[in-house]
């Protein structure tokens, strides 16, 4: 017997297995002997009324196994003797495109200028304890991309770029829990996400694939207008049928050799603003509407925010951020005299600070005075404004902060809060770090949200600047249906550094759509 319930339930019932049992054995009627098999499929909370309910799909299963979570069992055949492909980056983008292209029967080649997850943490360290950036090895390059360190979130609203389950099934099988499968928001966290990665590097070197760490990109060979290959720091030749491009929003290195070699690239939308922290009590008793904690089985509480504002007649919009319940703030600099932040959580979100991003759209007026820059000019000011955070916070990774009230008001903060971000805060005028056009809607912004959260504008939330790698300024144009550069033949520009996706999941999707073009224009592809 197999039957399928949707319930609504309080969450002392709904998120304890054993209660939950209770409740499904009561409403089926079931005998002392049936023993059933109950199995979660799906879970949301629903936290809009004053009483908080959990909204859980549940498979229930009677003299019988149920089957697996996963649709397919994964396997990778060897493709060590296959013809080969370049993927020049080790994030999301780049691991998944490996994977796939290993599925269609081509060998990936790897190329990644940081060093593996393991060695990353070093100096990861440096950073935060002594305020020293290796610009090859941080927060942002590195195995696994700036998703590895910066948090795990795989909640995506790109639905028609790809199969959201493949993906999720693939983190499954590389060590991830089975709960992503079933959360309405999955989260693998970022203490568990290394050894995820980790695992999936250990699949494509057992399929025959390569991984090269410590391998910089800094010249294209191209041919006619068909790219061959890349040369990387050390002088070396990698030759390949086609390249993948997945280098991430901040290997700005990449742009400028675009940029020098009259490669077409484009500048595009992106937003910039700060990262905002406050107690995760103060947020649970807003979302929660509880008067003193959440209690054992809530979740930290989260929150989405966007408003419309407008700066010198134009609308601006301002949201919030990927959005850390239970996280921390972490430095997110690729470069000495540079400040940037960025936010994570680890699996349990047990941190006692909640931090999101606050950030501006910025619009192509707000690029003119830097129209000598050309496909450029987002990111020269991407650079002033985290180079002037550097600079008013001391010439370190210590952060300019104020409080958010204070901010309001236009006032510097005599006292700052306790903070998650281990390098420490600087009270500042963040007036002074952030240009009027992302100032001004910020602060309209944060009396809008103190109205739609009550206590969300309080003495308690401070803010930290610069939240500045929400994207990449600049976009690696591509044709739509091959994703190949329409210039350069065999050069597929792929995830969030090209500007075709925002986070591991859509970063993932995009790997594996390149992958897929690449071996059908480029490679004989063998069934698997």
């Amino acid at each position: 017997m197999h039957t399928t319930l949707q319930l609504t339930l309080p969450p002392e019932i709904a998120l304890d297995d054993e209660m939950l049992r209770q409740h499904i054995i009561r409403k089926l009627r079931l005998r002392t002997g049936d023993d059933p098999i109950i199995r979660k499929t799906r879970q949301s909370i629903d936290a809009r009324s004053r009483q908080v309910k959990v909204n859980v799909q549940t498979e229930v299963y009677i003299n019988e196994l149920p089957p697996s979570l996963i649709s397919s069992q994964i396997s990778y055949l060897n493709i060590s003797n296959r013809p080969q492909a370049i993927i020049v980056g080790c994030g999301p983008a780049g691991m998944f495109a490996a994977l796939r292209l290993i599925e269609m029967g081509v060998k990936p080649v790897i190329l990644e200028r940081g060093k593996d997850v393991r060695a990353r943490r070093r100096d990861l360290a440096a950073i935060n304890k002594e305020h020293l950036v290796n610009p090859e090895s941080n927060y942002c390059f590195g195995e696994g991309g700036a998703g590895t360190y910066s948090d795990g979130k795989l909640y995506t609203r790109s639905n028609k770029r790809g199969d959201i389950r493949r993906i999720l099934e693939i983190l499954v099988h590389h060590g991830a829990s089975e709960q992503i499968l079933i959360d309405t928001h999955p989260h693998i966290g970022t203490n568990k996400l290394p050894v995820v990665v980790s695992e999936m590097r250990e699949s494509i070197l057992k399929a025959g694939g390569e991984i090269h760490f410590k391998s910089k990109v800094t010249d294209l060979i191209i041919h006619h207008r068909k790219i061959k290959g890349v040369i990387t720091n050390d002088s070396q030749e990698h030759l390949g049928t086609g390249v993948i491009l997945a280098t991430g929003h901040s290997a700005r290195d990449i742009y400028d050799l675009l940029n020098a070699k009259n490669i077409l690239i484009e500048s595009k939308s992106f937003a910039m603003g700060v990262r905002i922290e406050h107690p995760q009590n103060t947020i649970d008793k807003i979302q929660y509407h509880c008067e003193t904690d959440r209690g054992p089985y809530l979740p930290a509480a989260s929150y989405s925010l966007v408003t419309q504002t407008k700066y010198n007649g134009v609308q601006r919009g301002v949201f919030s951020f990927c959005m850390c319940p239970g996280g921390f703030i972490v430095p997110a600099a690729t470069a000495l005299g540079e400040v940037v932040v960025n936010g994570m959580s680890p699996s349990r979100r047990d941190s006692a600070y909640a931090n999101s991003g606050l950030v501006v759209s910025v619009e192509e007026a707000d690029l003119e005075p830097y129209k000598e820059f050309g496909p450029m000019a987002g990111l020269q000011f991407q650079k002033e404004v985290e180079q002037a955070a550097c600079r008013l916070a001391g010439f370190t990774q210590t952060a300019p902060a104020q409080l958010a009230t204070d901010f309001v008001k236009g006032k510097i903060s005599s006292q700052l809060r306790e903070t998650s971000y281990q390098p420490g805060l600087q009270s500042v005028d963040l007036n002074e770090v952030l240009p009027p056009n992302i100032a001004f809607p910020l602060r309209e912004a944060l009396i809008d949200f103190g109205k739609k959260m009550r206590g969300y504008l309080s003495p308690d939330a401070q803010l930290i600047g610069v939240e500045s790698r929400t994207s990449s300024p600049v976009r690696i144009p591509r044709e739509q249906d091959s994703c190949e550069h329409p210039e350069v033949k065999g050069l597929f520009p792929c995830g969030e550094g090209a500007g075709y996706a925002g986070g591991i999941m859509s970063a993932a999707m995009d790997g594996e759509r390149c992958a897929e073009q690449l071996a059908k224009l480029y490679a004989v592809i063998s069934k698997q």
